[in-house]
């Protein structure tokens, strides 16, 4: 009859017999994790088409470095269709100028003297001379629409990211610091202007929106003068819409050049043809 082994030797051959388990593991472990990063290696689009998955379905946006160009200004332009109403677009719109916009703000209205008044006396200028935002530093491109009485005038260009940032925070105080002011026209007669702020679609990357009044006189009748004013930034890009008339303002239109115009813009400048223009009854 064989001898049954000593318990020392029981204990180390059951610790040798485990040792080779546990070595055996790591083996097939080792085994597996090469295999995997084989895979990976011979496919390696396979991780990164899944990171990839979310972006791939989000929209794409423009592209902060996107170059505004002088064609793509002008696809950029809205027509008659994207504000509706009863608007004929006009060949001549950079030419139009109202009188009633001349004029020279009476500096004692004001508290703080000349520094305000100057800031009026530049919302004036700037109306009247279709240039709001100053000079553009690139590419630019204007169209107008007249309905009655009224008009609506729309620009779109490129400008000095630095002084547009300033004109958005000039724009966004005129409804505190010109709420109300005298303009003495080039015949002495006196005309009492008001600006408020006014409510713009979440377009762009900044929107300011105002109303400005001007009532005075013309041929003896007394005349008032109403534009919404409508300014969108995206990116150095920008939307400047107003329009009105004698017949008051166009808030409505303005609301949807803005919506219209600024889809537009993004798409020019993402490298998309812009859809076309909605049709009356869409």
């Amino acid at each position: 009859m064989p001898r049954r082994p000593s318990r020392p030797a029981r204990v180390l051959a059951a610790a040798m017999a485990a040792g080779a388990l546990l070595a055996t593991g790591a083996c097939s472990d080792r085994d597996d994790k090469a295999n995997q990063s084989s895979d990976a290696s011979a496919s390696p689009t396979a991780g990164q088409s899944r990171a990839a998955a979310p972006a791939a379905r989000r929209s794409p946006s423009p592209s902060p470095s996107a170059t505004l160009t002088e064609s793509g200004a002008k696809t950029a332009l809205i027509t008659e269709a994207d504000i509706e109403e009863d608007w004929t677009q006009v060949d001549d719109a950079e030419k139009w100028r109202d009188s009633l916009l001349i004029g020279t703000v009476d500096v004692h209205e004001f508290v703080t003297g000349k520094a305000d008044a100057a800031e009026c006396q530049r919302l004036l200028d700037g109306l009247y001379g279709e240039d709001l935002l100053g000079k553009p530093s690139g590419a630019f491109a204007v169209t107008g629409f007249e309905e009655g009485n009224s008009r609506l005038l729309y620009q779109v260009g490129t400008y000095d990211q630095s002084d547009l940032d300033d004109s958005m925070k000039w724009l966004a105080s005129l409804p505190d610091e010109c709420d109300q002011f005298t303009v003495t026209g080039s015949e002495g007669d006196e005309r009492t202007v008001e600006v408020i702020e006014t409510s713009l679609p979440d377009e762009g990357d900044a929107r300011q929106g105002l109303e400005v009044t001007v009532k005075g006189t013309a041929d003896g009748e007394p005349t008032t003068l109403t534009m919404d004013v409508a300014v969108v930034r995206v990116g150095t890009d920008a939307i400047i819409v107003a329009g009105g008339g004698l017949d008051g303002g166009a808030q409505d239109s303005v609301n949807a050049a803005v919506e219209q115009g600024t889809e537009r813009l993004e798409d020019v400048l993402a490298g998309r043809t812009p859809a076309a223009s909605p049709t009356p009854g869409d």
